[in-house]
């Protein structure tokens, strides 16, 4: 009997390993991954520049309406309001992006307490999303103000493959992008 059964298994061994008719789908799966992954790798690395690109022109639109007018004190929502506007692209903006404005003064050393920049930029925390700003004050004429974006946003197509997988550094499956300005506020 046990014989029998082991020569039944040999013979189906064999025709199974004589079949070649699954042939062309073991090489599509394995040759139509990495095509499809590359593109899509792509078009994620395009988007993200893209999103970057707006938010820097967002901040540059920003940092000038807040440099030239200085009898006007800009709170932090009316930033991150002319950011968003002038970004355009980014999405739920008012959400996802953190400020954060100093006072630079260039006579105090820079590593003096409170007259540095941070080493990293304080992002938005998805779950308590209206924590104010790190530190936002306003300046007065002929100062020297950095202001300091951060948004974190969500990959488009593949979350854990590819590019979006290297950039997965942050909570909830986002990415961090970060643009800093600098500029010295016009005399009144």
């Amino acid at each position: 009997m046990l014989h029998f059964v082991l020569r039944q298994i040999g013979a189906v061994l064999r025709r199974f390993r004589r079949n070649e008719s699954g042939g062309p789908t073991v090489e599509f799966a394995l040759l139509f991954t990495p095509f499809i992954v590359l593109p899509m790798t792509g078009f994620e690395m395009g988007l993200l520049m893209t999103r970057h690109a707006m938010l820097e022109r967002g901040l540059d639109i920003a940092v000038r309406e807040v440099r030239l007018n200085t009898t006007t004190q800009f709170d932090e929502d009316d930033v991150k309001r002319m950011i968003c506007n002038a970004a355009g692209i980014l999405p739920e903006c008012m959400t996802n992006v953190r400020i954060e404005m100093r006072r630079i003064d260039l006579r105090i050393s820079s590593w003096a307490e409170g007259n540095s920049l941070p080493r990293h930029a304080s992002c938005t925390n998805l779950n308590e999303p209206f924590l104010p700003a790190r530190s936002f004050n306003n300046g007065g004429s002929n100062q020297l103000m950095v202001l300091r974006v951060c948004g974190v946003f969500k990959p488009m197509l593949l979350p854990g493959v590819g590019v979006a997988f290297q950039l997965n550094q942050g909570h909830q499956g986002r990415y961090r992008l970060v643009s800093t300005s600098a500029f010295v506020m016009e005399p009144t």
